[in-house]
């Protein structure tokens, strides 16, 4: 008898929480950004419920450089996610382990070696987010004046991902003889170059990396634009993404899924999880009352700062707070976020003030305040109406809020039959019910290629 459907549940850990005030909050962690112990003790937390994984963001470079903002916000520093991934490998060992690294600003042979070594440190748990890069910030740090236009970045991510897939098949599973005895350590024809030469990128290969136990890292994807959910068809294995509606998330789930046939996959093959910033508390009022401390502590400067990057750097300087969105142009940064947050406050007639306070805590993803059952409720909906796999748990602060969900929400989709009470298997793939990929020699064995 087949076994029924579960959710998946990552837990992303944005340094001291998601909401912009975080740092701030009377049970917060400040120090956060430096603090190893915090993210040891986040992804025990994380493994003691069975998450699938834990998530990390990142950005090439301070993510605000508002100079009226940026001494008011934490983001502006925190950890390199492979370098504290492996870290934390060594400190668990169920859990998936996922880091963002952008296709704009790296190169495939680097990026694969790195992601290809934390997966056999972790035994088969690491995860790739393949994003491109938004930002002009970034930009500036890698010997541009501007950013590259999206419908650019998107090319480059494309073959980008091919290349770092063919470097991950350069080995067979069994290629490894290690036999002292007849002195042979691989089978050479079980080694394969790459030989790829594409309007990018020049990459000979074959990796310096062996196969995992999963065979390869998981390839996550978080754009929502038609570049993106065209990439994610195409190459991703499970997608981080905003919906604020059901029917948002439904519309969403059909359109992704919908495209897998033309890359010949299977639905199932890509777990789709939107985030959810949830605020638990025993009753509904606690639950708000917990809000309003974050709420209570948005520093104006930071408040706006964040609306206009998330908006794509749109400049709202001299606009009436309490007044309407202005008419923006079409961004060349996050074109599917900037559209989400005008539709909510077109939708919703929200002000610049009240769309600030409004994406202060999720920056566009779903919130929800209430009851460990309210909030089990609407995840249940969500995952049983087609609008998701599974969810990206945006804690607000932390530790405080991911204890929150852990000690009250897990143990009532558990009752539901909705999560799993305790891991099944060992690798990220088995968490997320994802197949092994099969090996794919991307050209001749090494050896026939050199001769």
């Amino acid at each position: 008898m087949a076994q029924p459907r579960q959710m998946k549940l990552g837990a992303f850990l944005m340094t001291d929480g998601h909401h912009v005030a975080a740092w701030r909050h009377p049970d917060g962690r400040p120090d956060a950004h430096v603090s190893l112990d915090h993210f040891v003790r986040l992804a025990r937390l994380a493994e003691s419920a069975a998450f699938d994984a834990v998530f990390l963001a990142d950005s090439s470079g301070v993510r605000n450089t508002d100079p009226a903002s940026l001494s008011f916000t934490s983001r502006a520093a925190s950890f390199e996610p492979l370098t504290l991934l492996s870290a934390l490998s060594v400190v668990t060992e169920r859990i998936g382990l996922i880091a963002t690294a952008s296709t704009s600003f790296n190169e495939p042979f680097n990026l694969a070696r790195k992601f290809a070594s934390l997966d056999l440190l972790s035994g088969g748990r690491a995860g790739w987010n393949l994003v491109t890069s938004s930002s002009e910030s970034e930009a500036q740090n890698f010997n541009f004046e501007r950013h590259a236009a999206h419908a650019d970045r998107y090319d480059r991510a494309r073959e980008f991902a091919e290349v770092v897939t063919g470097l991950w098949n350069s080995w067979e599973d069994d290629a490894f003889l290690r036999d002292p005895e007849s002195g042979r350590f691989f089978d050479p024809d079980k080694l394969h170059a790459l030989h790829h030469h594409g309007r990018h990128f020049r990459v000979r290969g074959p990796l310096n990396v062996a196969r995992s136990a999963q065979g390869h890292p998981v390839v996550v994807q978080a754009g929502s634009s038609e570049d993106g959910k065209e990439l994610a068809a195409a190459t991703a294995e499970a997608i981080f993404t905003a919906q604020v509606t059901l029917e948002e998330a439904q519309d969403f789930y059909a359109d992704v899924k919908g495209r897998l046939s033309r890359y010949g996959r299977d639905p199932d093959h890509l777990k789709i999880m939107p985030g959810i910033f949830p605020v638990v508390g025993r009753t509904e009022e606690e639950a708000r009352e917990k809000f309003a401390v974050l709420q209570e502590r948005i520093h104006p400067v930071v408040g706006l700062s964040l609306l206009s990057t998330t908006l794509g750097g749109a400049d709202l300087t001299g606009y009436d707070l309490d007044g309407p969105l202005p008419e923006l142009p079409e961004t060349n940064g996050p074109k599917s976020r900037q559209k989400l947050l005008i539709e909510r406050a077109r939708r919703d007639n929200l002000t610049i003030r009240e769309l600030t306070l409004a994406i202060a805590g999720a920056r566009g993803h779903w919130q929800v305040v209430g009851t460990a059952s309210q909030i089990a409720d609407q995840l249940e909906e969500r995952f049983r109406s087609g609008g998701a796999d599974g969810f990206n748990v945006m804690a607000p602060y932390l530790p405080g809020g991911l204890e929150d969900f852990v000690a009250h929400v897990v143990p009532e989709l558990r009752r539901r039959g909705l999560f799993r009470e305790a891991y099944e298997g060992r690798t990220l793939r088995d968490h997320l019910g994802l197949p092994k990929p099969v090996h794919r020699a991307p050209r001749a064995p090494a050896r026939q290629a050199a001769e």
